[in-house]
């Protein structure tokens, strides 16, 4: 696992940005197209509004979520509208890169769709799961990541589930669809972001112990890429 820690919320933003050019450079040079999901919230989002600043970066990629709201694609609480509003309109990436969670056919038909659409659509496997090469996700003060929260039964979903339904999320609103935590550990990279003093308890209990209590403890440590702000910075033995 690798930690780096920036002054504040630009700061971390410029750096993501620049972590996700180099990695997505890299696997272009190895093959034609780059796959990479996309995690809403306010932190990715300075790192997105980088990324449009340079749409060369995201040439010849597809582009995935990570999860997403069961509401309209326009409703204020998409993740895909956030991430059309601070990248994908800006950048003007051509909509068939695109691949949006479709909320409005709820959570467990639009995990279903999902599902078959990364099995489509990403031929390289780990096992039976297809295997992203970049996942940029947020944490919540609760340790979670995309939409597995704390002691969540989805977290110990069958081994080949790809994309699941959330029923019953303690945050508004109740229904998602999320990537299954085999998913996230089996792309080639994660790349966690973490702004602010509300996230530093939650850094603290990643790097503890695993534990389905804290769903971010789960990720794969020797794939994952941390960048958090001063604020957010662990303050246990793992600084």
């Amino acid at each position: 696992m690798r930690l780096t820690t920036c002054a504040d919320a630009e700061a971390v933003a410029e750096r993501a940005a620049a972590e996700v050019a180099r990695f997505l450079a890299r696997v272009r040079s190895e093959r034609e197209v780059a796959h990479i999901a996309l995690s809403g919230g306010s932190t990715p989002r300075g790192t997105y509004e980088r990324l449009a600043a340079e749409p060369s970066e995201l040439s010849a990629t597809e582009i995935w979520f990570a999860d997403e709201r069961c509401v309209a694609p326009e409703d204020e609480q998409s993740n895909y509208r956030l991430v059309a509003e601070s990248l994908l309109v800006p950048a003007g990436i051509a909509p068939e890169l695109v691949h949006r969670m479709e909320g409005e056919a709820g959570p467990d038909e639009g995990a279903r769709r999902y599902a078959k659409a990364l099995e489509e659509g990403v031929r390289e496997r780990e096992r039976s799961l297809p295997v992203l090469d970049l996942i940029v996700l947020g944490i919540g003060p609760d340790g979670h990541v995309a939409s597995l929260f704390p002691g969540s039964p989805l977290l110990d979903a069958p081994e080949d589930a790809v994309c699941l339904g959330v029923h019953d999320s303690p945050k508004p609103p109740p229904e998602r669809i999320t990537l299954s935590l085999g998913v996230l550990r089996a792309a080639r990279r994660c790349l966690l972001l973490a702004t602010g003093a509300g996230k530093a308890d939650a850094v603290d209990a990643m790097l503890g112990p695993v534990s389905d209590h804290v769903p971010a403890s789960l990720l794969r440590r020797e794939r994952l890429t941390v960048i958090v702000d001063d604020a957010a910075a662990p303050r246990g033995p793992h600084r």
